[in-house]
């Protein structure tokens, strides 16, 4: 892997995705587990830092927790309760196969750059999963939270141990930016390594086109699922992937060992389209099937919208389990 020096963080994180996300925290749908005093609450009751609500003293209860001031308005003895507060664990698995080096947009300006784009000189899947990875790892850190990556295509490529150190973006930021971006995917021979790793809960982001089998997709998830971890899945396609709007017979090659064929791109649209839709309906449902997320990123379009919308979602689902 190459390193990359003296990353600025504006290279890798605009002004504007900060100004959106910064009203947002990343919430887990799960419990959350952690090793630290963070800032996401455990439903968990004993000593902690806040305090929750309170509830009638019965025998045996610790005289320690008595509210001495209730006590003095009313006369009977309350006990509080508290919530633990812990620090929620955010794995990123990012895939740099060979099909994430497709682009259809020039590079961002002042982009901080990748292998892919400065190979293709396009802005590529693989640089849009970067920003997006950037961006949840700058938030992750921001609320004190421990942030790792797996950058991965038939495996692990390479792994980012978790922590909530200030030097663990630099350290992503660097991973991402010097990996290779080749190969083909095996997001359930990836999974299976991953999780063979974490002991704990944690919340994993998928960020990949999920150019995959969709038995692979459905084993990887259910796999997470067994294992009790929450999952956020973020298909990422370039436009032109989406649209198909080339007219003229050429040549067209799979990225990932699939060969080289010339055809005409206006007799294969309809068909092409309704493949990708198919496939794309169904990584949806697989996801939702599974309770866990799925939001699907236009490489074209900014980051901070998508997350935005994204974690604005997460927020009121976290609200409404709470109030529940």
């Amino acid at each position: 892997m190459a390193e990359t020096k003296n990353i600025r963080a504006e290279q890798y994180l605009a002004p504007e995705t900060l100004a959106q996300l910064s009203p947002f925290e990343l919430r887990a749908k799960m419990i959350v587990e952690g090793v630290m005093s963070g800032t996401h609450r455990s439903p968990y009751q004993g000593m902690a830092v806040e305090f929750a609500e309170h509830r009638q003293y019965v025998a045996g209860d610790d005289l320690r927790h008595l509210d001495w001031k209730v006590y003095g308005r009313s006369d009977k003895l309350y006990i509080k309760q508290y919530q633990q507060e812990t620090t929620l664990d955010v794995v990123l698995l990012v895939d740099a196969s060979a099909s994430m080096s497709y682009g259809s947009l020039a590079v961002k300006s002042g982009w901080g750059g990748t292998t892919a784009s400065r190979r293709r000189r396009v802005w590529t899947k693989y640089d849009h999963a970067t920003a997006v990875a950037a961006a949840i790892a700058y938030l992750c850190l921001h609320q004190q939270d421990r942030i790792g990556l797996v950058v991965f295509a038939d495996e692990i490529r390479t792994i980012v141990a978790r922590s909530g150190t200030r030097p663990q973006w630099r350290r992503i930021v660097n991973a991402l930016s010097g990996e290779p971006v080749e190969a083909t995917t095996n997001l359930a021979k990836v999974t299976d390594q991953v999780v063979s790793k974490i002991s704990n809960r944690a919340l994993f982001v998928i960020i990949s086109d999920l150019f995959d089998d969709l038995d692979s997709i459905r084993q990887a998830l259910a796999r997470f699922r067994h294992r009790r971890h929450d999952v956020i899945v973020l298909q990422t396609l370039d436009r032109e992937e989406m649209r198909f709007g080339f007219s003229q017979p050429a040549p067209f090659e799979g990225l990932e060992g699939e060969g080289k064929v010339r055809i005409d791109p206006r007799a294969l649209r309809s068909g092409y389209l309704e493949a990708l839709s198919n496939h794309i309906d169904a990584v949806s449902r697989i996801a939702l099937g599974f309770g866990f997320d799925y939001h699907r990123l236009d490489t074209h379009e900014s980051v901070g919208p998508a997350l935005t919308h994204l974690l604005a979602r997460r927020n009121v689902h976290s609200k409404r389990s709470k109030a529940g």
